[in-house]
Formats: C-alpha cells, structure tokens, sequence
C-alpha cells in the first residue's frame, strides 16, 4: 500500500459510515475525527485497502512535531470485516511510520469498539495517559506502540 490522496469516492464514502458509527457509539465531544481536509495535509498518509477498484478500508498515519506519529480515521466496510483488513492496514500504516523515521505510533480510540481495541493489542499497542491535546475522557482509550527501525 501506499499513500494516497482521501478525496476519492470511495473514501468519502467509509469516512461517512465511519462518522454514522461513532455517533452511535459516544457523544459529539468524546468524538475525534479529523476531517478530509486535514487528511490532505503533507504530514499526513492515508492509505485505502481496496478489492479490485472498491474501497473496503482506510487508515491514515498524522506525523506530529515531536517525531511522532497517531493514526486517524481507522475503518473497515462492514461487509468486508473479517478479512484481516484492519490489521494489513495497521502493518502498511506502521511500515510506512517507519520509512518516515517514525518510531512512536499513538492513537485514540473508544471503549465502546472492543474490536478496534483487541486489533491494537494484539499488535503490541499499550495503554498510555491522554497525549498532545487530548484531555482526559471515561469514554476514550489512548494507545501506543514503540516501533523498532
């Protein structure tokens, strides 16, 4: 996989979905989207797990100041969970931090999406304090992963 521009249809379209489930999940203010625009931005990959030209999934990597790195915007079409989607996602995200000099990868995710969080574990992410602007909130989960370059 490699980085790819989010303003695609496709794209639009899972960020949507993804949009729709959270909000089912957790208030407007525990709810920590980046929006396409912010997704465009030159320290940002976004990468898209396709079957054929169908877009199934997407996943972007944020590059911050301090040398690390947060993935944004995780998602997997509910028709193509259970392929192991998330989790080749998550290695071209991690490959890709790695090709950057990225050796810290943090995230954000609800406590609320057990899936998303057994994904990360199983990958060797780790639960740490709030990070960057992020503020302490019951319904949120901060992860993290030291990478080895």
């Amino acid at each position: 996989m490699s980085c790819e521009s989010p303003r695609q249809a496709g794209v639009v379209r899972l960020l949507e979905l993804s949009d729709a489930y959270a909000a089912s999940l957790y208030p407007s203010e525990s709810n920590h989207m980046v929006q396409l625009d912010e997704l465009e931005e030159p320290d940002v990959c976004f990468l898209v797990a396709r079957s054929g030209d169908v877009i199934l999934g997407c996943v972007a990597l944020v590059g911050h100041d301090d040398g690390s790195g947060e993935i944004k915007r995780m998602f997997v079409d509910e028709a193509a969970r259970g392929l192991k989607l998330g989790k080749q996602l998550l290695q071209s995200l991690e490959a890709e931090a790695l090709r950057r000099g990225i050796l810290i990868v943090r995230l954000e995710t609800g406590i609320r999406q057990p899936e998303a969080i057994g994904l990360y574990s199983k990958a060797g992410y780790v639960a740490i304090p709030p990070f960057g602007s992020y503020r302490s909130d019951p319904l949120s989960l901060f992860m993290e992963k030291r990478l080895l370059g």
